[in-house]
């Protein structure tokens, strides 16, 4: 699809409050002409105003000087005025309508080019706004081009026919062609492939995905075909809840930006009280002319441009708003610009460990032979056909060995699961039947030696002091015991060294018994792990490092809600987290991307010093030419291009957090 015939559909539209030129109900030219029309409008009533200026160096020009002046009236000045009539009759007073009040009076005190400068400069300056604020909602916008409308569906007779994304149901198969982008959540059920995920995770390298992985929606399949067997309607895919997560964020204001908003109705009013007070004062007490460029009329209408805080008013919410939407690409979701703030003020990061730290998936990581011995491929052959119908995490990390190692199960007969204790089933090997059993500590304690036992006993009490979790098994009469570790995720080190040299102190607070989490702490250099906690201790702690250091709390499981909304900022990991856990957190790391975390800091000093940077500069703008345009000594015009400039300025400045963080 070019760009020219790009449209929206009609559901898209009105979710996403596009601008008019997105409309469907536009055609391709149409839609080509109405691409930044207000900023085409703005820049045209420039070139007119220009052109007055250089006709009015021409006495026999003045008529087509006052002719283009006509025009920026009419092209910026009339759309003005019908908004700020519009905002009188609904008792609205806000800085709009200060504006036009300045422009319109600029005409009746003899000074209509200075007039026509303020509306020239306030439109372009509105324009450049709205550029930045639809430049920051580009996450959105964008994930609404990449999520397809339509998709191809597998019959159960085997055809294929299209279907509408609205209607495919989950347990439906849908065909995704190479070159494709998934359409809904689902997992593969033929085919392999890669995927291009650097639209939801920012990841550029492709990840390959074959029968049993799950996919998300809005990746590009690359290469081979794939059918997946959905999992999501479109409400709830992947796509789906990044839109909502974005646009609530967007949505929810800050306390500074909420002040500003009810500041700005009550300064607007005192500003227009003043300038009404200073025109019939100033003559009084001064003894200035009420007309002229020294009288009062003047002044107070240059007064009137200069104090208002319309560079103020954008420099919060334009900031925000670019940096929740880079947030948003790189995978981060916040719940509104104020977790900025809050990430600002915290100086520790709390992790939970299975699940985050960890992938909460078990490997193997040793055997111990206690009684007689054979080759370890020989043990795992004869522990496969026992485990293939577990679910339990020890079993899927002796299956999972068993693949890596590419070793078939032997032949099994007479199974039987002992509920809480383990397996038992004889396998067969060179003809021989031969008797397992697989299952905790106590399930073959009865049939061991006292000397047995206390070996057991000794291994097991080893691996628990190295963090790592045990299967016993008998084959025979060989005995052996399996060690099994949590597989830590591997950008967690990193996240951990980066967070640490950015002065915060990290912690961990996990249910685990203590060897396990002192464990894991070491290898990734925490400085304060807590371990063997109850859902109550957990919230215990968080209660104190939240009021003592200020918190950022990382989680994912249903036990995590309570310490994620008792911290300063919870952050849960997106993928495969508990519910609970995502509705309690104010930020969604969507893809479990831990490195991303000291990224966020980053990202919220960044945003933090913008944010100044805009307030201090609009607040300049005000305090400096306020008092010299009273005094006379700042003419009108000058006044129109200081507030003017800084809006502008305030606005480029804020676009700097759609790039990364330097520091």
């Amino acid at each position: 699809m070019t760009k020219e015939k790009e449209a929206i559909v009609f559901d898209e539209f009105f979710e996403m409050g596009l601008d008019d030129r997105k409309s469907p109900f536009l055609t391709p030219q149409s839609r080509r002409w109405g691409v930044n029309l207000f900023l085409k409008a703005s820049l045209l009533s420039l070139f007119l105003l220009l052109s007055s200026y250089l006709l009015a160096l021409h006495p026999t020009l003045q008529p087509f000087a006052s002719l283009a002046l006509v025009g920026v009236y009419f092209l910026v000045g009339v759309p003005a005025l019908i908004d700020s009539v519009d905002d009188l009759l609904n008792l609205e007073l806000n800085i709009d309508v200060l504006m036009t009040l300045a422009a319109f009076s600029s005409i009746l005190i003899g000074s209509p080019a200075e007039g026509a400068m303020l509306l020239v400069l306030f439109a372009i300056s509105g324009a450049m706004a709205d550029a930045v604020s639809e430049k920051a909602k580009s996450a959105i916008s964008s994930l609404y081009k990449i999520a397809p409308t339509s998709a191809t569906v597998i019959l159960e007779d085997g055809s294929r026919a299209p279907r509408s994304v609205k209607d495919i149901q989950v347990g439906d198969k849908v065909l995704i062609r190479s070159g494709e982008v998934i359409p809904l959540d689902g997992v593969v059920v033929d085919g392999i492939s890669s995927l291009n995920l650097v639209h939801l995770t920012g990841e550029s390298l492709p990840i390959p995905k074959e029968v049993g992985d799950e996919v998300p929606s809005g990746a590009e399949n690359l290469e081979g075909t794939l059918t997946i067997r959905v999992t999501k309607p479109q409400a709830e895919s992947t796509v789906s809840r990044i839109i909502d997560l974005v646009t609530s964020a967007q949505e929810a204001k800050p306390k500074l930006q909420h002040w500003f908003e009810k500041f700005s109705k009550r300064y607007a009013t005192t500003i227009i009280a003043l300038s009404g007070f200073f025109i019939l004062a100033l003559p009084l007490f001064f003894g200035i002319p009420y007309t002229g460029e020294e009288g009062s009329i003047y002044r107070s209408v240059a007064f009137l441009i200069a104090a208002s805080p319309c560079a103020l008013i954008i420099a919060t919410p334009i900031a925000y708003l670019s940096a929740i939407s880079t947030s948003a690409k790189k995978g981060v979701l916040l719940k509104g610009g104020i977790i900025f703030d809050a990430i600002y003020k915290c100086g520790a990061v709390a992790f939970d460990k299975t699940g985050t730290l960890t992938t909460g998936e078990l490997h193997f990581a040793n055997v111990d032979f206690l009684q007689g011995e054979t080759s370890v491929d020989t043990l795992l052959q004869a522990a496969a056909p026992l485990e293939e119908g577990a679910i339990h995490p020890i079993a899927k990390a002796f299956l999972s060995e068993c693949e890596e190692r590419k070793l078939a199960p032997l032949p099994m007969r007479g199974f039987k699961a002992h509920a809480g204790r383990g397996l038992s089933a004889e396998v067969e090997s060179k003809g021989k039947w031969i008797p397992v059993k697989i299952g905790n500590r106590a399930f073959l304690e009865e049939e061991l030696t006292p000397e047995q036992q206390t070996l057991l006993a000794e291994k097991s009490d080893e691996a628990k002091r190295a963090g790592q979790l045990i299967a016993v098994m008998k084959v025979g009469e060989t005995l052996a015991l399996f060690r099994f570790e949590d597989t830590l995720r591997p950008e967690a080190k990193e996240a951990v060294t980066q967070l640490k040299k950015q002065g915060l102190h990290v912690a961990m607070l996990t249910g685990d018994h203590r060897e396990n989490g002192e464990r894991v702490a070491k290898e990734l250099g925490i400085d304060e792990p807590f371990s063997e906690l109850k859902p109550e201790d957990k919230l215990r702690h968080v209660t104190e490092l939240s009021s003592d250091k200020g918190l950022v709390m990382v989680g994912d499981g249903i036990n995590d809600a309570p310490a994620l909304t008792r911290a300063n900022v919870g952050v849960a990991m997106g993928s495969g987290s508990a519910t609970t856990a995502t509705q309690a957190a104010d930020v969604i790391l969507l893809h479990n991307n831990l490195e991303r975390l000291p990224w966020l800091f980053k990202k919220s000093k960044q945003t933090r010093h913008i944010i100044a940077q805009n307030l201090t500069l609009a607040a300049s703008v005000i305090l400096f030419a306020t008092t010299p345009a009273l005094l006379g000594i700042i003419p009108l015009w000058l006044a129109v291009v200081l507030h003017e400039g800084g809006t502008i300025l305030v606005g480029l400045n804020a676009l700097r957090l759609l790039r990364d963080p330097i520091f």
